[in-house]
């Protein structure tokens, strides 16, 4: 039996639990992080680490923008892999052209820079990326990335040492009991944790403890496959890249006046559309690069049909793709892997509180790597206002 009482008891060990125990250790409150694996194996650690608020709605963009300051913080006390590198869209039709111009003229209404580079431009900035393909593009100075493998880990780490995080890995939480003024954790291998309140921020815990919610809740899985080639020799790819797909993709563009017209021309039956295929680079430290990526949806409820296996005509799709776009030196292909996340078909993120003490917060999907940091920090105040 663990006696001691804390103030919080977070349930889920990724990015959305660990940011809300930044911001409850931050308030002074006594936080336990309770993670079922050794260490997160999510959409936490299997995603390509942008943080690209230029791909959000105005909403999110402003979440995002605070998140930035929030990573900046954070790196100053320790090294969590952030390179502010900047993200670039690339254009390659007329279309493409006129919403990227759409969102630059928004971007200046929101007071967040960004710079529309021309076909010259955008060659300088990329090295490989080929004349054929670039019409134009779109950078934005201030976004990030980080090695999503490490960075949780490191954020961990500062935590345990500089707040005195308390961490229990491999220990699934198999009971929350609300018992009015304080919650009961009870894991699998029988500890016990006592809290004033109690937050799941885990898709998978939250099907363990609260299974009929789950079944009734409008969450989905999707499925991404990404693959990372072998390191490039003499090869420096400064900006996340982010390409024509992309651009008729990503949420901040429904915005943009042309969006709709644009959007309703497209092939609907597309192969790329079929799969939610856009292709995006990023080069890591040891010099290799990332690409993809694919999304294929499940209802949660139903997520293991879904399945973990790759499909290797995608890959092999989203390789030719890649060719045609960007000339690295080599397109050896070192890893590949499937990442799965959670997300809401109406909501933006999985919110509700069970009795008094008790509440679930999950289902941030792609929104995850760029809007946890500050989205977490407003989920907690509400949590603790209330």
């Amino acid at each position: 039996m663990n006696h001691k009482k804390y103030d919080l008891i977070i349930v889920g060990g990724g990015i959305l639990g660990t940011f809300h125990a930044y911001h409850a250790l931050k308030k002074g409150l006594k936080v336990v992080l309770l993670e079922k694996n050794t260490v997160p194996q999510g959409a936490t650690v299997r995603n390509f680490g942008q943080i690209v608020p230029s791909g959000m709605d105005l909403k999110w963009q402003n979440i995002g923008r605070k998140s930035l300051e929030i990573y900046q913080e954070i790196s100053q006390l320790t090294d969590i892999t952030i390179r502010q590198s900047g993200s670039i869209y690339i254009a390659s039709d007329t279309e493409e052209l006129q919403l990227i111009e759409e969102l630059s003229q928004i971007n200046k209404s929101n007071n967040y820079e960004s710079h529309l580079l021309t076909q010259a431009q955008s060659i300088a900035c990329c090295a490989g990326l080929k004349k054929e393909y670039a019409k134009g593009a779109l950078f934005f100075p201030q976004e990030m990335n980080v090695d999503p493998s490490l960075m949780i880990h490191r954020v961990r780490k500062l935590l345990i040492e500089k707040y005195q995080l308390e961490f229990f890995s491999n220990n699934t939480v198999k009971d929350l009991e609300d018992k009015g003024n304080e919650v009961l954790a009870t894991t699998a291998n029988n500890q016990k944790f006592i809290a004033s309140k109690a937050i799941v921020c885990n898709g998978s815990d939250f099907k363990i403890l609260f299974p009929e919610l789950f079944n009734q809740s409008d969450l989905v899985v999707s499925k991404l496959q990404m693959l990372r080639t072998k390191p490039q020799k003499n090869y420096t790819l400064a900006p996340s890249v982010l390409t024509g797909w992309t651009i008729r993709r990503y949420e901040s563009f429904y915005e943009c006046p042309s969006f709709q017209s644009i959007k309703d021309k497209e092939n609907k039956e597309a192969y790329h559309n079929q799969y939610g295929v856009h292709i995006l680079f990023k080069q890591v430290n040891d010099g290799s690069v990332i690409l993809g990526d694919s999304h294929e949806y499940q209802d949660a409820v139903k997520a293991d049909l879904i399945g973990f296996d790759r499909n290797e005509d995608l890959d092999h799709f989203m390789i030719e793709e890649s060719k045609k776009i960007m000339n690295l030196p080599n397109y050896q292909i070192d890893k590949r892997w499937v990442g799965m996340y959670s997300q809401c078909k109406e909501q933006d993120v999985f919110e509700q509180q069970i009795e008094k003490n008790i509440h679930i917060v999950t289902g941030i999907g792609g929104k995850g790597m760029t809007g946890s940091p500050a989205f977490s920090e407003m989920s907690l105040n509400n949590i603790i206002n209330r």
